[in-house]
């Protein structure tokens, strides 16, 4: 899923052409100790004081605010990955986007960890049994009222994926140590109907290939740093 991005408001908008304004060199990376399955548990099972740093987005849509959650599944491999997706460029919006495994709640879903794992089977057909929910992040509220709960998890790495060919056009995953290294988060602000807005890209080359990481989907990977170095 990814709620709530420009992309929905400006036409012809490209994230890649607004100016970096700053990039956190000094900040700490999230130590590779601390990138374990085992040390994620402890860590989720006895929080931190911390708060997040994006908790919004400044809101360019009317519409009625909607609940909603997305998976951050952590690939257990010699050293964790992130799962993400590419959406297809077909989509009335969001096209092309990188972005987790989410979307809507449903009434009859139990909870965010329910909406969240439901939305991961429908998308990419992670099952129930290859996961281990860990815990969720505070809601990120999206700029098109998206309440969005991000719920992170544990994967088995042999699991077997069936991607929804009409909402996904490839799953791939970035190694969590580039995505919890500050050094690596891009600030940008863009000047748009007389406002200011900002946000954060990630982008990772994938052999070659560039997976452009930005929004929403970098704003709730920023507050998982956040999480972790406090």
């Amino acid at each position: 899923m990814r709620p709530g991005s420009l992309t929905a408001s400006i036409p012809n908008f490209d994230p890649r052409q607004v100016p970096v304004i700053g990039v956190d060199r000094l900040l700490p990376a999230v130590a590779l100790t601390n990138q374990t399955p085992q040390a994620l548990r402890a860590r989720f099972a006895r929080p931190p004081v911390w708060q997040p740093e994006v908790r919004r987005e400044d809101r360019f849509s009317e519409r009625a605010p909607t609940q909603a959650a997305v998976l951050i599944p952590l690939v257990m491999r010699d050293e964790l990955t992130v799962l993400l997706t590419q959406r297809t460029e077909h989509l009335s919006t969001h096209s092309g986007q990188v972005a987790f495994p989410g979307g809507k709640q449903d009434p009859e879903d139990a909870n965010a960890t329910a909406t969240a794992l439901r939305e991961a089977q429908e998308e990419i057909g992670l099952a129930v049994d290859q996961v281990e929910v860990l815990g969720s992040l505070p809601v990120y509220e999206t700029g098109t009222a998206f309440f969005v709960t991000p719920v992170v998890a544990l994967v088995q790495p042999n699991m077997q994926l069936q991607p929804n060919p009409y909402e996904v056009a490839d799953v791939f995953e970035v190694p969590l140590r580039f995505l919890l290294d500050p050094r690596n988060h891009l600030r940008h602000r863009l000047h748009w109907q007389g406002m200011e807005r900002q946000w954060y890209s990630m982008p990772y080359d994938d052999a070659g290939r560039e997976r452009y990481i930005w929004g929403a989907t970098a704003g709730m990977l920023r507050n998982f740093y956040r999480f972790m170095v406090a």
